[in-house]
């Protein structure tokens, strides 16, 4: 029988999920002032190259940071409020799956 998740109750999910909000708004403005930086960089050791390249640079910046940091976020969560305790995993144990088979 699988136990209940902490999320199942409104109050619980309400405080997990400000947290996750309020974390992720801390990584976009830090996303976004590495990306500053770093276009900020490459533009003086580089000068004007070519605007699809400054894109492409933000982009693939803020895609990662964010991605990483939102799938940690939800890692964190799902840890921190016990969710993952009430995970029933009735997986086959390790001697059972490598047994030899008995022909």
């Amino acid at each position: 029988m699988t136990r209940k998740s902490p999320l199942d109750d409104p109050a619980n999910a309400a405080h997990a999920w400000a947290r996750y909000r309020r974390i992720m708004k801390l990584l976009l403005a830090a996303t976004v002032l590495v990306v500053a930086i770093a276009v900020g960089v490459l533009f003086a050791f580089n000068g004007a190259i070519s605007v699809h390249f400054y894109i492409a640079v933000a982009l693939g910046i803020s895609l990662t940071m964010l991605l990483g940091g939102g799938l940690m976020g939800l890692m964190f969560l799902s840890n921190g409020t016990g969710h993952d305790e009430s995970v029933d995993n009735q997986m086959p144990g390790r001697d059972e799956l490598w047994s030899p088979r008995e022909d």
